[in-house]
């Protein structure tokens, strides 16, 4: 199957077709930024890195921007089940990517 991974998750945002993680929720507050920050952002998606191989479903780190500020988002997508879960989320620093907020620092 060749699909547009980022089509669906823009649609599965859309369609709020989506689970959020209890550790998302629990860092959604420490780090002051809300669902809707996520949901409002979902025109900016841009995947910036891919994890084919994650734990139990492939996952994507998708910088988004609401407003002035950038976030980052780790998405894991269910094609079979036309759904998506939130894993995290944060706001990207300059001590562990570059100035894009896009391209990982080297360690």
């Amino acid at each position: 199957m060749n699909i547009d991974v980022l089509e669906f998750i823009k649609s599965c945002i859309k369609r709020r077709r989506i689970y959020w993680t209890y550790h998302v929720n629990m860092r959604l507050k420490e780090r002051f930024i809300s669902r809707e920050t996520i949901l409002s952002s979902v025109d900016t998606y841009e995947i910036i890195e891919e994890y084919a191989k994650d734990k139990y479903l492939p996952s994507y780190l998708i910088c988004a921007k609401y407003k002035d500020q950038i976030i980052h988002i780790q998405i894991a997508t269910d094609l079979e089940h036309d759904n998506i879960t939130i894993v995290t989320a944060y706001k990207p620093t300059l001590d562990k990517w570059e100035k894009d907020l896009k391209t990982r620092r080297a360690l």
